[in-house]
């Protein structure tokens, strides 16, 4: 006698416990007879301790249903009314129809669904985290969105089967992490409605999910959504809600991620002081957070992305000098991969030279947005900031050369799109 490896194995690709299985195994019996079943977390145990090696019939008869294969897979040996030529369905669903009073439709809920387990969300989180990685290199556009929306569609596919709650809360998480990528995408595109109504919906799988680091993520993007929408109210409050959000509360990392924002905010609406108490609170905040593992979406946040914010919170509150020395040393640290952030930490770094009467220097900073993106599209978000400072330019130095060679250069690249 000794541990059942195969039963274990199978629970733990399911995310289930002795009490849950337990659970599921009447849940199954009722499906099937119509009358509740009587299995105990105790007989789960003897089941998983090989005490009981030849479950009786209705027992058999569950496990099979939840497990969605033979009791034979799950380290049994069936009852010699069960042992039979898997090619002979009519004696199946005749030992079917006397082990449970019901042989209509029994037979087929044993063999349609397979359970859905640990290593479905794995297989699914490694596409989402594939898509985070083309966000990074290329920022949003339509065929980021379309993919994360048929991740999410398939995700929720996933939960019309047999899961455990970790498995569904687990599923919920892939969910709005899919929604929020395409809500992501849109704000990058500059679809403003088409991002709110996905981060609607990836506020509600957030929920469900009862992940915190997911609640986080959607907050994030709804202090970037109204930030494009010029909603600095909104802005703060849904940055005040990351800022108090249960992963910040037991994170200093994204504690740190909420304060920034919170800078951010406060810089939007002209409030400087506060914003420089933000920002400082957050790079204070994020020198106490240790190393360790958290999704794949926060790779982007580190000592370079949080100086990037700052160049941001610096240039907004007036403070160029500030601005140009944050945005140098966030450039010298943000990984080469992170494409789309180094060209957004640069247009940062053009328009603080443009705004201290370094319009030449500005411009050849500019230039190198083009560059970075190495010839593809330019995110429509991306496309604003350098239209912004294509106005400012022309507005500063209309009549130089190297503002006529830019406008130029623009054309170019916005033809391309």
């Amino acid at each position: 006698m000794g541990v059942n490896l195969a039963l274990k194995g199978r629970m733990d690709e399911l995310g289930l416990n002795q009490d849950e299985l337990a659970f599921k195994l009447n849940d199954a019996l009722w499906d099937i007879t119509g009358r509740p079943g009587d299995i105990s977390a105790r007989t789960v145990r003897n089941l998983l301790n090989g005490s009981s090696r030849r479950p009786i019939g209705r027992t058999c008869v569950a496990l099979e249903r939840v497990f969605g294969c033979p009791v034979e897979d799950l380290g049994f040996s069936a009852p010699r009314s069960m042992q039979h030529p898997p090619e002979d369905p009519v004696r199946r669903r005749d030992f079917l129809a006397s082990t449970t009073g019901s042989a209509a439709g029994a037979a087929p809920l044993i063999r349609q669904r397979r359970g859905v387990g640990m290593s479905d969300v794995q297989r699914a989180t490694a596409g989402m985290n594939a898509l985070i990685e083309a966000d990074d290199r290329q920022g949003g556009h339509t065929k980021l969105a379309a993919a994360a929306l048929e991740g999410r569609s398939e995700v929720l596919d996933l939960q019309q089967r047999n899961a455990s709650q970790r498995v569904r809360n687990a599923l919920y998480a892939l969910a709005a992490e899919f929604t929020t990528i395409a809500a992501w995408a849109y704000i990058d595109l500059r679809e403003l409605d088409e991002a709110q109504k996905h981060l609607h919906e990836a506020t509600t799988f957030a929920g469900l999910s009862q992940d915190p680091p997911t609640e986080m993520r959607v907050w994030m993007n709804q202090t970037m959504l109204a930030y494009q929408r010029k909603n600095g109210p909104e802005q703060l409050a849904a940055a005040q809600a990351a800022q108090a959000s249960l992963a910040a509360r037991r994170d200093p990392f994204f504690r740190s991620m909420g304060r920034v924002r919170v800078a951010l905010a406060y810089a939007t609406l002209g409030d400087a002081k506060a914003a420089e108490r933000s920002l400082g609170s957050a790079q204070e905040t994020f020198r106490r957070a240790a190393d360790e593992e958290r999704p794949r979406w926060t790779a982007f946040y580190g000592t370079a992305e949080l100086n990037h914010l700052a160049a941001i919170v610096m240039n907004r509150n007036g403070q160029y000098a500030d601005g140009e020395a944050m945005a140098h040393r966030a450039l010298a640290r943000i990984p080469v991969e992170f494409r789309r952030n180094r060209a957004l930490a640069t247009c940062q770094l053009a328009h603080a030279q443009l705004q201290q009467g370094e319009p030449e220097q500005a411009t050849q900073t500019a230039a190198n947005v083009f560059a970075i993106m190495d010839g593809a599209r330019l995110p429509g978000r991306m496309r604003t900031l350098v239209g912004d400072f294509h106005r400012d330019l022309f507005r500063l130095a209309p009549s130089t050369s190297y503002a006529r060679d830019w406008a130029d250069r623009m054309r170019d690249e916005w033809s391309r799109a």
